[in-house]
């Protein structure tokens, strides 16, 4: 005969019960820790302050489709928890990396018994939601439009990079910030002495200074600070006096690896990024490389790292080596196809390359100046010789009128006016005597010279082509580009 008991409004045999119950009091302590209510959350009052939007809309159980977006170890499954707890809805959860469209159709079913049958709503919570493809995201789409559940995302990648666009318009977003080293003694302290969830029936007690270490080193990481106390206080033999002493060589052995002092928030890890950056520019590949190695040590995000080296690739190598931005982009694919720990290794070469390269920034100031120019002067219209002349009646107009057509002189260059009235003189990209510059330099030196030279000597002039020029223009001879 089965045996049935109701659990939070859900049926369940005895067997069914009693093994979450064991996997309850066995599980890890982060696991154990994690609080049921809002009050006990600890960090994160930029989102659960009691007079924020969160805190209000979990209270007031009037929850939207949102996404929690964070480092490991800042709360997600932890908020996420918490609304389970809370909310009168039925709350559902599935992990994208062991889901498949089965799952999915099996959620949707149970939500649309859940509104059609009770007029209840069902929450379904994501965990890992960037790990669905674009075409498990799109299933969902239409269920989420309509209501049928109200989603809760949980991930550690920049959703508006890894999670679909219409689903994120129907979403708010809620990004997790480290938790400070403050919060993370609180946490410490709270496992110690909590008799129910915690280590409290251990009698444990952990010096200052390994309180204070475990703080900094698990660098906002609650679940591996958590971690690291719970082995300390399993694995240290019991003192004269009764109690396990958690000191500092103790709280160092368990947590194992020193992180590198870097918050990906905070100022290290713009201090760390700009020392990057600079050693590349600088052409340092040996201090470019280092700066690498330690952001790859704390965990920063291999795709922030390959953006960076492509931005570097434009504003400060640019066409003194044009083949780094072809490095840089094909190194932004690749750790994303690779992932780690191989992706270190395409990151290094791409790294080496940029700060073995000649320099130039003459591009990013062409764009800077230009932009100026647009920004504090009034827009005068483009001269009438290069305005479209693809159409009919264009020429009635004037557009097109007069275009010089390049192909049609010696070394496909003339002489005209590009630039709109008043700006005709003005300098925008100025070549550098670096790598592939030199030569750019060099090449419009000469053409403006033999341009120069063939009208003084009688060569083919402009206005012996410029009687069927404006027909060719229009006609569209010598290209397709050749109008525009």
């Amino acid at each position: 005969m089965n045996l049935f008991i109701l659990v939070k409004g859900r049926g369940m045999d005895l067997f069914e019960y009693m093994r979450e119950k064991n996997m309850e009091s066995e599980a890890p302590l982060a696991a154990r820790l994690r609080p049921t209510t809002l009050e006990e959350v600890v960090g994160q009052q930029h989102i659960v302050g009691k007079d924020k939007l969160l805190y209000r809309a979990i209270k007031a159980d009037k929850l939207s489709s949102i996404i929690f977006y964070g480092p490991p170890g800042t709360g997600k499954t932890t908020l996420a928890k918490v609304i389970a707890h809370t909310t009168s809805a039925d709350f559902m959860q599935i992990n994208a990396t062991a889901a498949g469209k089965k799952d999915m159709e099996e959620v949707v079913a149970k939500a649309k018994d859940n509104q059609g049958m009770y007029g209840k709503k069902t929450i379904l919570f994501i965990d890992e939601i960037h790990r669905f493809n674009k075409g498990q995201q799109d299933y969902l789409l239409p269920f989420v439009e309509d209501g049928t559940v109200v989603l809760i995302g949980a991930t550690t990648e920049n959703p508006y990079f890894e999670v679909n666009g219409a689903l994120l318009s129907r979403s708010i977003i809620f990004e997790l910030k480290k938790l400070s080293a403050e919060d993370i003694k609180t946490l410490l302290m709270r496992a110690l002495t909590d008799n129910e969830k915690g280590l409290g029936a251990y009698h444990a007690a952990i010096d200052e200074d390994a309180l204070e270490f475990l703080a900094d080193v698990s660098n906002g990481d609650a679940r591996a600070a958590l971690t690291a106390i719970e082995l300390g206080v399993l694995t240290t033999e019991r003192s004269a006096d009764g109690i396990i002493h958690i000191t500092l060589k103790v709280a160092a052995e368990c947590i194992q690896k020193r992180v590198v002092s870097y918050d990906k928030s905070g100022d290290n890890h713009y201090d760390t990024i700009s020392a990057f950056i600079k050693s590349m520019r600088g052409s340092d590949p040996d201090a470019a490389v280092y700066y690498l190695a330690r952001m790859l040590y704390a965990g920063e995000d291999i795709k922030f790292i390959a953006r960076r080296i492509m931005i570097l690739a434009s504003e400060d190598i640019g066409n003194a080596d044009p083949m780094a931005m072809v490095v840089a982009s094909s190194a932004a694919q690749a750790v994303e196809r690779v992932g780690m720990p191989e992706a270190q290794l395409i990151l290094s070469q791409a790294v080496t390359y940029m700060a073995s390269a000649p320099k130039s920034n003459a591009s990013c100031n062409a764009i800077s100046r230009a932009m100026d120019v647009v920004a504090h002067t009034k827009t005068p219209p483009v001269p009438a010789h290069l305005q479209d002349a693809h159409y009919r009646s264009a020429a009635r107009l004037g557009h097109g009128l007069g275009y010089k057509y390049a192909h049609d002189y010696p070394n496909h260059y003339v002489r005209q006016q590009y630039l709109p009235d008043g700006l005709e003189d003005s300098v925008f990209y100025e070549p550098t005597e670096n790598g592939y510059e030199k030569e750019i330099r060099a090449y419009f030196a000469r053409i403006h010279s033999e341009c120069e030279n063939n009208n003084l000597k009688g060569g083919v002039r402009d206005e012996e082509l410029s009687g069927d020029d404006e027909g060719r223009t229009v006609t569209g001879k010598g290209g397709a580009g050749s109008g525009v």
